[in-house]
């Protein structure tokens, strides 16, 4: 009892120890849309599916294994991408490559398990603890995720896949890049929570076309 009242003083008289330090990551969210009115079955077969062409786009756009970190969202997923690898394939073949994988899914999966998804792309800092990963840019990328401008772009569009960047992610990575089709993005007002931001959406159609 009296070693507990000198570590409770100790605590008192210097606070708990720091968190650990933020480091900066690139941070992707995805979420299939419509997933939770799925069968068991489908919904398996949607998540090895969504995994599969994640991987094989990562691969495809020059993004190594090692250098991503991903948590599973049941619907979707939060993956973070180390300082290591350059933004603009993340913002470069990566859309195109990703939705062209979702499509061939879709050609070879029962119609109950296609995959028509969102995603957003933002980068800032974010720091790992015990139970995963915190911080107001991820809050930020999944606030970009939730908007209602993005759902309803793809609702109202043909293709497979709605992107939106942050406006810090659009105006230094994808305005930056020749080959990040910037001028198939158009910007949004963002509006989720307590989130008020700008968005800049892009869709991926068939054979991985963007349109504006």
């Amino acid at each position: 009892m009296h070693v507990q009242k000198q570590v409770h003083l100790h605590r008192q008289m210097h606070g708990m120890p720091d968190s650990p330090p933020a480091v900066h990551r690139s941070i992707l969210c995805v979420d299939v849309a419509g997933f939770g009115g799925r069968l068991n079955p489908d919904q398996l077969i949607t998540r090895d599916g969504l995994y599969r062409a994640l991987r094989e786009a990562f691969t495809e756009s020059g993004i190594p294994p090692e250098s991503c970190y991903c948590e599973d969202r049941g619907d979707g997923a939060l993956i973070l991408i180390g300082p290591d690898v350059p933004k603009e394939r993340l913002a470069g073949p990566f859309p195109t490559a990703l939705a062209a994988l979702l499509e061939r899914h879709n050609e070879e999966a029962p119609p109950g398990a296609h995959i028509r998804a969102r995603a957003a792309m933002h980068a800032g800092e974010v720091h790992y603890d015990d139970h995963g990963v915190a911080g107001c840019s991820v809050n930020t990328a999944f606030r970009l995720l939730e908007a209602a401008p993005l759902k309803d772009a793809l609702r109202a569009s043909p293709g497979v896949l709605a992107l939106i960047a942050s406006d810090w992610f659009y105006q230094e990575v994808v305005r930056q890049c020749r080959g990040c089709a910037a001028d198939s993005f158009r910007a949004v007002d963002v509006s989720v929570k307590e989130t008020r931001t700008r968005g800049w959406i892009r869709l991926l159609e068939a054979a991985g076309q963007p349109r504006i």
